[in-house]
């Protein structure tokens, strides 16, 4: 007897066998998923280096390519040098090291002029810190004289809560003071690693830069051999809709922060308030956060300067949501323009799910994140619309009632209009007297 092989039957034996794996994974990550995400996590920290390099290298790639594009290619043009191989690679040397020295450049300035006056400025807030207190009491209890029991209540309040910080601090913070010291050395020590990855993360970002086109290459090529054209083309052109919307909202909100940044000191140093670097820093900083940035930042520099002047912590809360209006209205659309297509709601519901997954960072790349997957739902659902002869507008749907047979739309009716629609007719008069003519 003949035995003849088909396809189909090594396709079912994949598939069996796909399944099966599949279960068994689901079982293992159901009961065991504390030995997952512990080896998770220990993968994380061995790859941590790799990674630093591969965020470092996306993040100047912006700027590599504008300085070899707009400075290099120009100059090697008008100089006649023809375009080889070797020269195209002594071009991206000599563009990896001037955007190096730029963003060294960059740093060496932010670290010289603006540190400085930030450790200055929170020395100072701590060695004075008990007279600033003092202050915001006096001026409370100001405000209270006109009012006995109230101020009565306000004093009462904070030497009960005084009393509670005292005793928590004996019985509490000084018997844990070594277990104290044990955290801040496990963190010290944490932050060394830390800066030795990102170290090591820099230089695997200049291999990356050198041959991110080889890279490119590479990951096409692969996905052209496991996919047909059809499928490769899309998933090409869905990697490239994901690398424009993140480089388009993460860079522009980090030049959108710098400017606040710069905007809120210059502000700040007019009007005098205290603290003037430190507090234009922190809300340039927090900026970066979409929606929530201005208050994370604003509220913590409105209470500092209210414990140096309450007058002028007055004017810099009127300042801030001056500088927010025109952030959120003039200067964040120019710079960012439409780059999420997200609407307000889904913006404060990304921040606030991936805030709470994934700490600030989730804050920051929450948006485009959801921005990605938004755009991934809309466009298959478009998909299917468009297979069955329907309108991909949003319009025709915001009034809908129901699709009928013929493909016409037909508006919805309330029940109380329809009721009132389809009430019977007044019956006729009794008498038969037809209605008189006028």
């Amino acid at each position: 007897m003949n035995f003849k092989f088909e396809k189909k039957y090594l396709y079912w034996g994949i598939t069996a066998f796909l399944v099966l794996v599949g279960a068994i994974l689901f079982y293992y990550l159901l009961f065991h998923r504390s030995n997952f995400m512990g080896g998770l996590s220990q993968l994380i920290t061995i790859a941590m280096p790799i990674i630093d390099g591969f965020v470092l290298a996306y993040l100047i790639t912006p700027i590599l390519n504008k300085i070899e594009k707009k400075l290099i290619i120009p100059i090697y043009n008008k100089a006649g040098i023809p375009m080889t191989p070797k020269t195209r690679r002594r071009i991206r040397g000599i563009s990896i090291l001037a955007t190096l020295a730029l963003i060294f450049l960059i740093l060496y300035e932010i670290f010289a002029l603006i540190l400085p006056e930030i450790v200055r400025s929170i020395q100072s807030i701590i060695f004075q810190f008990p007279i600033y207190v003092n202050n915001l009491s006096n001026w409370a209890l100001l405000l209270l004289k006109d009012n006995p029991d109230l101020e009565a209540t306000v004093d009462a309040l904070i030497s009960q809560y005084s009393a509670k910080v005292l005793e928590y601090v004996n019985t509490n913070l000084l018997p844990h003071i070594n277990e104290l010291l044990k955290t801040v050395s496990l963190s010290v020590i944490g932050v060394f690693k830390a800066l030795w990855n990102l170290i090591i993360g820099f230089i695997i970002s200049i291999y990356l830069l050198g041959s991110k086109e080889k890279f490119a290459g590479q990951a096409k090529k692969i996905v052209y051999a496991v996919l047909d054209r059809k499928a490769g083309n899309e998933m090409i052109s869905n990697f490239r809709f994901i690398h424009s919307t993140f480089i388009g909202f993460i860079g522009g909100k980090i030049v959108d922060s710098i400017l606040i940044g710069i905007l809120c000191f210059v502000c700040t140093s007019i009007i005098g308030t205290p603290y003037a670097i430190l507090v234009s820093m922190i809300i340039g900083v927090t900026n970066v956060i979409p929606f929530f940035g201005p208050w994370i930042g604003g509220i913590p520099s409105a209470l500092l300067v209210l414990m140096v002047d309450p007058k002028q912590a007055l004017y810099f809360g009127i300042l801030i949501i001056f500088i927010q209006q025109f952030d959120g209205n003039i200067l964040g659309p120019k710079i960012l323009g439409d780059s999420t297509g997200l609407s307000g709601f889904w913006v404060i519901f990304a921040i606030t799910i991936f805030g709470g997954l994934f700490g600030v960072l989730g804050m920051v790349v929450g948006v485009p994140i959801f921005a990605v997957f938004y755009a991934g739902v809309k466009s298959v659902v478009n998909r299917k619309l468009q297979k069955k002869n329907l309108p991909t507008d949003l319009s025709p749907y915001m009034t809908l009632g129901q699709i009928e047979e013929s493909m016409a739309f037909t508006e919805y009716v309330p029940p109380a209009k329809k009721r009132a629609k389809n009430k019977p007719a007044r019956p006729a008069d009794p008498t038969g007297d037809a209605p008189k003519e006028t």
